[in-house]
């Protein structure tokens, strides 16, 4: 079963998966990896991702989380140093956020709602299904990256854009047949 500590150290782990990425391109190319069918580049992933987080942090401890409410600092999206940093500063957050209830209710704004005013704009939910939500987002998002780092010749780790779930399937799987 997982908690809310687990659920936070999995996300702190998919963050860190983010930085070792990170450390291992330079500067000149982390800008101009992209997909073939897309003009966005990882650093637009690594934002977005980035985005959530920030907005997670933003409203959790005020019981209102806003994902629409995002930076967008396209200085991320561009320089690999600004990534690394933001991604520093969103670990050290994360490990200060106090210790909330695993069923803590929390209200979510629905996305692309204009009437931010309504009730019916908000959501119920809780801590705990919001850090599940953030890792899987992150993973998934994880997953695209490792695509466009493949196909432009870079092997990212093979964990990299896994699910935890996955990897302890994984993990299982390989001790089993040994």
């Amino acid at each position: 079963m997982q908690t809310r500590s687990s659920l936070k150290q999995e996300n702190l782990a998919v963050l860190r998966q983010g930085l070792e990425v990170l450390s291992g391109l330079d500067d000149e190319t982390y800008p101009h990896i992209k997909h073939p069918f897309s003009k966005y580049g990882i650093g637009s992933h690594f934002r977005h991702c980035l985005d959530f987080y920030h907005s997670f942090l933003e409203g959790v401890e005020e019981g209102r989380i806003d994902y629409d409410s995002r930076q967008r600092d396209e200085s991320i999206e561009t320089g690999r140093g600004a990534a690394i940093c933001k991604i520093l500063a969103t670990i050290n957050r994360f490990e200060g956020l106090s210790e909330l209830d695993d069923q803590l209710p929390v209200l979510v704004r629905l996305e692309d709602c204009t009437d931010e005013g309504s009730s019916l704009a908000w959501s119920h939910s809780s801590v705990m299904r919001e850090l599940q939500a953030l890792l899987s987002h992150t993973v998934h998002h994880y997953a695209l990256i490792a695509l466009m780092l493949q196909l432009n010749g870079f092997e990212p780790a093979e964990e990299f854009g896994v699910a935890p779930s996955t990897l302890k399937r994984w993990r299982a799987t390989a001790s089993c047949a040994q």
